[in-house]
């Protein structure tokens, strides 16, 4: 007999969706925020730092995106947004629930991570600011491990679909 009446693949899989998006959202807004503390206070110094400033401060915030993403395929697969004719399966919703949790933990420490190379980067900008090209070189190759758990986030959710 199914657990939940026969929803508990529905159930978990939704678990995981709410992982993906809580925990690389947490993640990303802590390192908009510090970069962004940094970016102002760059800015008050320089007010024509600015543009190169808020590319630094955007960077962590696409782990959150990430996130999303993986939450959206999860929620249309498991016939959340599109209604499916038979619930999924435990099976199923099992495996969707483990495809959230590369974006969820890899995408929470990274934006973080990525958050304080970004206010390195800018504290760079501030007595170099002709580099603002490694700057945003140093804080990318950071997402370089969000954009792998993403992948295998997706792979792990189209499993599942087979």
């Amino acid at each position: 007999m199914d657990l939940f009446g026969g929803y508990f693949g529905l159930i978990i899989s939704s678990v995981g969706a709410v992982f993906a998006v809580v925990l690389a959202g947490i993640g990303s807004a802590k390192g908009v925020g510090l970069a962004g503390q940094a970016s102002a206070g760059l800015v008050s110094e320089d007010p024509e730092l600015f543009g190169r400033a808020i590319v630094l401060q955007v960077l962590p915030g696409t782990q959150g995106i990430y996130g999303l993403l993986v939450a959206f395929l999860i929620l249309l697969y498991n016939g959340v947004i599109t209604p499916l004719d038979v619930p999924i399966s435990a099976a199923q919703g099992l495996i969707y629930f483990l495809g959230a949790l590369p974006i969820a933990f890899v995408g929470y420490s990274s934006a973080i991570a990525q958050g304080k190379t970004a206010v390195a980067g800018i504290g760079l900008l501030g007595k170099k600011p002709e580099e603002s090209g490694k700057a945003i070189t140093m804080a990318i190759m950071v997402e370089t491990y969000a954009v792998l758990a993403l992948l295998i986030s997706m792979l792990t959710i189209l499993l599942g679909r087979v």
